[in-house]
């Protein structure tokens, strides 16, 4: 038997340059894998493991936690309505099916006048609906110091002509977004307590209102009526982001676990009236040290017992697909910041009654579902099981 010698040593020699440049690439993207293959193990182990989260003992208004304790602030009205749910005696209205809480920027003028002239009008809600649907845009005032008298007086002139701007006094930043959503609870709880849900949603976010109503009046027709209801698109087991160069950036000593508690995207959800008056005793029992609001929302939601439900048509951060098929059955969609005119005239026109009717029809629309949303897409929207609900 003979051996080639100088066949071992080119094998070794493309051994180690292959094990090398595997340890370069391992080196080099070893924090974008940690975050993204490593944080997903350890937090889906603690979520569904251990699941002992702390919160009312960590974030309570009295734990002494010093730097991270802060109380949170009662910010005074800018602008107010405070009979927006309110019959003509002034009594807080029992027949309000929804209360639909827009966070808006103060100089996103066009985005909410769009939603006011598509699946935000009160008036077509009633008329072509039936049901009674109060908009609120949840506002703060403008970071820049300079521009802010400006824009407040422009937010003013537009609040004269609508009457659906909520404002309290705090800068409208990222960072005060949990602010904001305090803001939604604390004021449906004060001026309209009897709604029967409140959604929260994004001025970017397309909202199908019929599909929504159909689907809060089937609810309300369910054994458990409009209790203990929080849908949307769930966030299960979710690590925090510990890298310091991303925005949604949370360190240890602010969050201390390997994983956030159940939660939905901020982007739109919503809650039955009940859920949301126990929301906002849970938000003046946890300070609001946690900036990230959704993450907040499923703090406040997890020390309440609270759980939230999935709807395969809400949206994530992803638009959903153009197309009838779509229209058919979605709720939300997510990242409309021109083009939510065009999508409701789409949505609200011949193609949002769906594909061709009977059998074929169906099966049409079956297959459509099932290419846009099971095929490998870069769209972060409805899963591929929506396409076989």
């Amino acid at each position: 038997m003979f051996v080639n010698f100088r066949r071992i040593h080119k094998c070794q020699c493309v051994r180690l340059l292959t094990t090398g440049l595997l340890l370069c690439v391992l080196m080099v993207c070893w924090e974008p894998l940690e975050h993204h293959v490593v944080s997903h193990v350890r937090s889906y182990s603690y979520r569904y493991l251990v699941n002992s989260y702390d919160f009312l003992g960590s974030f309570g208004r009295h734990s002494g936690k010093g730097r991270w304790n802060r109380s949170v602030a009662t910010y005074p009205y800018l602008i107010n309505h405070p009979r927006k749910c309110a019959a003509g005696d002034g009594e807080g209205r029992d027949d309000v099916l929804l209360l639909l809480f827009v966070k808006s920027s103060p100089e996103n003028f066009e985005r909410r006048q769009a939603i006011r002239d598509t699946w935000g009008h009160e008036s077509f809600v009633s008329s072509e609906l039936g049901v009674i649907v109060r908009l609120a845009f949840a506002v703060g005032v403008h970071p820049d110091a300079g521009r802010r008298p400006g824009v407040q007086r422009a937010l003013l002139r537009e609040d004269h002509v609508h009457g659906d701007l909520i404002q309290q006094n705090f800068v409208d930043t990222f960072h005060n977004l949990t602010t904001k959503l305090m803001l939604q609870f604390h004021w449906s709880q004060t001026y309209c307590p009897r709604a029967r849900f409140l959604m929260s949603a994004d001025d970017d976010v397309f909202v199908h209102m019929p599909n929504l109503v159909r689907y809060l009046l089937e609810t309300l027709r369910t054994e458990s009526g409009s209790r203990n209801l929080w849908v949307g698109h769930v966030h299960r087991g979710a690590p925090p982001v510990r890298r310091t160069n991303s925005k949604y950036h949370v360190p240890y000593d602010l969050y201390p676990w390997p994983s956030y508690p159940d939660y939905t995207a901020g982007a739109g959800y919503v809650v039955s009236g009940d859920v949301a008056a126990k929301i906002y005793e849970a938000t003046l029992l946890l300070n609001s040290s946690v900036y990230i609001d959704d993450v907040f929302m499923g703090m406040c939601a997890k020390a309440m017992g609270l759980s939230p439900r999935e709807h395969a048509y809400f949206s994530g951060e992803g638009k959903a697909p153009y197309h009838p098929c779509i229209y058919d059955r979605m709720i939300t969609s997510h990242g409309h910041a021109t083009d939510v005119r065009s999508l409701w005239r789409e949505a609200m026109g011949r193609s949002g009654r769906g594909g061709p009717g009977g059998f074929l029809g169906n099966l049409y629309c079956f297959a459509v579902r099932v290419t846009l949303l099971c095929l490998p897409n870069p769209r972060n929207t409805y899963s591929c099981r929506a396409a076989f609900t």
